[in-house]
């Protein structure tokens, strides 16, 4: 048998697909396809392009098959949170975005039933407005719905015809319960949502089935851990267990693995979540907004001015000797699209700070700002968890920005590792290649094929 996968990769801005090839001593993965994804705005609200991004996919698979005729599996992983709504087997809708501002209504339902505390002793999961739970609240086609399908189990379902719900990503729901793993019957019916929406729930490494005839791809499609950061979190090049990781891009995912969730108020009162791991892990974490902010800047200098270069910028701010804010980058305030520099400077000037001058202080400012969320919430995750951190491994896009990761070690006083940018795909390539029995072993044996195949850059703390 071919050991070659494709790996669907979907993030918030782009997607990808990579064909990975897997053996004993071998991993590689390289991109054969590549596209742009984000929200689109509808009468009523922001949605997912999702029919242009299943396009994407399709023609996608068809560069790796031409690449590949002999294709074993395909795996799907993408963000978290969004679903479709699914009715004899058709999507009533597309699927909202998680940045909709309908989710405020949500809130305010579910919490008028069962408070944060009460929720977190559930599902463990740290109070984001945008988690399912709260768009459920807010849903107004619930009942036409006869089952619902996050979006990596809905590109799956139209690859294969079969509707299941992967369980790394369903944690993200907050109606799966913490302790068992299963779907959180007594909260759903509290709740009052319909109990018949919610999927079989597979783990990663299961077949869903075969590619379905019409599509022309013979190839099974397998189960990963379809949560993005799940599957980054297998590719963490750790050769010891005292790591922590940063998972950076659109967000930065930052925590330690567990191997049991943390539910204490100490932990609920510093918003932690306990989200569902490969192999039973526990990813215990907290979500910071992440090169969301960069990027949501360089997207509104470009509107009137299209030279503006990201990677100019980056150069400039390492070498900018200005002080510059350090701004709070959980802030809620940054999470809408458009005008990111003005409401970064807003915030500044509300709390006594000067605002950055040129797009070279906001960048700095931005980039400081992140380095100082990203390390308390490491420094947090250990002292909340009891785990020991000795070193951070950086993965994803964010692993790129020298300056990030320096600062990163800086601040913390630990190395910095750097490495891959593509964890994502990577992981997902390796869940698969372990189901088709390509490798074997635990996430610490596929942790030392990572290593072996892509050397991280080190930055060591620099004397401050």
């Amino acid at each position: 048998m071919n050991n070659a996968v494709a790996a669907i990769d979907l993030g918030a801005t782009s997607g990808r697909v990579m064909l990975g090839h897997v053996g004993h001593n071998e991993l590689s993965v390289r991109p054969v396809a590549r596209f742009p994804n984000g929200p689109v705005r509808r009468d009523d609200g922001l949605h997912w392009d999702i029919d242009a991004l299943y396009s994407s996919v399709l023609a996608g698979l068809a560069a790796a098959v031409r690449e590949e005729p002999q294709l074993s599996s395909i795996g799907v992983d993408s963000w978290s949170v969004d679903y479709a709504l699914m009715s004899d087997g058709q999507m009533i809708a597309p699927p909202f975005h998680y940045r909709d501002e309908r989710t405020a209504v949500g809130v305010e339902r579910v919490h008028a039933i069962a408070d944060h505390a009460e929720l977190y002793a559930s599902n463990g999961l740290q109070f984001l407005t945008f988690n399912t739970l709260y768009q459920f609240a807010a849903e107004r086609n619930l009942a036409d719905a006869d089952s619902f399908l996050l979006v990596p189990d809905l590109i799956n379902y139209w690859l294969t015809g079969r509707q299941v719900a992967e369980q790394t990503n369903a944690s993200t729901t907050g109606l799966l319960n913490v302790a068992t793993g299963q779907w959180d019957d007594a909260l759903i019916e509290k709740l009052g949502f319909p109990r018949s929406l919610f999927p079989e729930l597979v783990v990663p490494g299961t077949t869903v089935g075969p590619v379905r005839d019409e599509l022309g791809i013979r190839a099974d499609v397998v189960s990963v851990g379809s949560h993005d950061t799940a599957s980054a979190v297998v590719a963490v090049p750790a050769t010891t267990d005292d790591f922590a990781y940063v998972s950076c891009g659109t967000w930065g995912l930052v925590g330690v693995e567990l191997n049991s969730p943390v539910l204490t108020e100490a932990s609920r009162a510093a918003n932690f979540t306990n989200e569902g791991g490969v192999d039973g892990r526990v990813r215990y974490l907290h979500n910071v907004m992440g090169l969301w902010l960069l990027s949501e800047c360089v997207r509104e200098w470009q509107k009137t001015d299209a030279s503006v270069d990201l990677l100019q910028l980056l150069a400039a701010a390492s070498e900018l000797t200005v002080k510059v804010p350090i701004f709070d980058a959980n802030d809620p305030g940054f999470m809408a699209p458009d005008r990111m520099p003005e409401r970064i400077a807003a915030w500044c000037i509300a709390h006594d700070l000067p605002a950055p001058q040129s797009h070279i202080e906001f960048v700095r400012s931005i980039i400081e700002s992140l380095s100082v969320a990203f390390v308390d919430a490491v420094q947090t995750a250990s002292q909340l968890s009891g785990k020991s951190v000795s070193i951070i491994h950086i993965v994803g896009g964010g692993s790129q920005n020298e300056l990030l990761c320096q600062l990163i070690a800086d601040r913390s006083g630990m190395p910095v590792l750097a490495g891959p940018v593509e964890a994502t795909a990577i992981g997902n390539v390796l869940i698969q290649a372990r189901a088709q029995g390509f490798v074997e072993g635990s996430l610490e044996s596929l942790r030392s094929l990572v290593a072996a195949a892509f050397s991280p850059r080190r930055y060591l703390p620099r004397s401050r």
